[in-house]
């Protein structure tokens, strides 16, 4: 046993020091990881933290393939995969996690990755709660037999170890926050040593999936709710605090928001989606009494109002033809009467035709997870309309 030690060491070792000389930004991010040889588990995993592989299965490995599942278990952890689960359903969040680890690796040109990997080009550039949902849709691989998690690499460890994407649930607030801070260390050294020595670029993929690690966290139900409790003056910029519900109450004594609700229907929205978004608004209406609601239907075309109402069925939806935003906010701009305070919320997947014109009220852009870049949004704010 001391001798195997002795020789994965070597391993380890060699392979880091090859991880230097392809990317000293993947090498410093790897120097933060402990790993740990253990015959419990045929392939390789991870806890968060620590890496567990299989000596007899790393020394079965080209040293290329060495490199990639090493630095597939190392991203895994330094991207908080394990964090960023939730309570999401454990097989179909792995191979989520899965396909945005190997496409990163395989993009880079220089690492192999061991056979029986998931590799997806279509979806590789989406981040890993965007896949997640895309899967649930249309998923290309079997979701009740897992011999491409069991069997390949990256797979779930035995009894005893924690899975490679495992449950951290158990783990206290503090242990998270540790968890968070450890990996940010290593990304925020692994940024300044790509700086100094690639001209300031960081690895293909990583810097999109950096942006996705910032918004991890972010529920757009919880967003949702923040943007629409905004005191008035919130908007005009003036005052940017977020007002708990019972004060916020208290303070308005009275004053009315009027929120103007888009819901795209040009033929690609779910209709799951949509009736979990209107139920959320419909949620947010009747707990603050003062919201008012317009609610319409888009393609290229405007239909409604329509009043939302807990009481009442959704009204159905219309459209299906192509997709433009311009309707909805000429709409909104003949109907608001520029004194009273007002706020728009456009739920779509964000392919369409913009006005040339910003429009004058604050826009909330709720988009769906095989939409557009948030970063192409001309105007507003945006998040993504992921579930948890």
């Amino acid at each position: 046993m001391k001798q195997t030690k002795i020789s994965s060491q070597k391993v380890i070792s060699a392979s880091l020091l090859r991880l230097r000389m392809k990317s000293p930004f993947f090498a410093t991010i790897a120097l933060f990881a402990h790993f740990i040889p253990t015959q419990g588990i045929g392939t390789a995993g991870t806890n968060g933290k620590d890496i567990y592989f299989n000596p007899e299965f790393l020394s079965s490995l080209s040293p290329s393939q060495q490199d990639g599942l090493l630095l597939h278990e190392v991203l895994h952890a330094a991207l908080l995969h394990c964090l960023r689960r939730g309570v999401r359903d454990s097989s179909r969040w792995n191979i989520a996690a899965d396909i945005v680890v190997n496409g990163i690796i395989s993009q880079q040109g220089c690492f192999a990755l061991p056979e029986g990997g998931i590799r997806d080009k279509k979806l590789e550039n989406h981040s890993v709660e965007e896949i997640y949902e895309l899967l649930e849709d249309e998923c290309p691989y079997n979701m009740v037999n897992l011999d491409l998690l069991e069997g390949g690499f990256g797979e779930t460890l035995d009894e005893g170890f924690e899975s490679t994407l495992g449950n951290v649930g158990s783990l206290s607030e503090a242990k998270k926050a540790e968890l968070e801070s450890h990996w940010h260390n290593a990304m925020q050294q692994a940024i300044v040593i790509a700086r100094t020595t690639n001209q300031g670029k960081l690895p293909a993929g990583i810097e999109r999936e950096l942006g996705s690690l910032d918004r991890a966290q972010l529920d757009w139900r919880s967003y949702l709710w923040r943007y629409l409790v905004k005191t008035p003056t919130d908007y005009s910029g003036f005052d940017r605090r977020f007002i708990g519900r019972g004060l916020y109450l208290e303070t308005l004594q009275g004053e009315s928001v009027k929120v103007y609700v888009a819901v795209d229907t040009s033929g690609s929205i779910n209709n799951q989606r949509l009736k979990m978004f209107l139920s959320e608004v419909q949620g947010i209406l009747s707990s603050y009494p003062h919201l008012e609601c317009e609610l319409y239907y888009a393609d290229a075309a405007i239909y409604g109002p329509y009043e939302l109402d807990p009481d009442r069925d959704l009204p159905s939806p219309k459209g299906g033809g192509g997709t433009s935003f311009i309707p909805f906010f000429s709409r909104v701009a003949e109907n608001w009467d520029g004194m009273a305070t007002g706020v728009c919320v456009y739920f779509t997947d964000g392919y369409g035709s913009f006005p040339k014109n910003l429009p004058q009220l604050p826009v909330l852009w709720v988009v769906t997870p095989n939409g557009l870049d948030l970063a192409q949004f001309p105007f507003g704010e945006t998040v993504r309309l992921l579930s948890v």
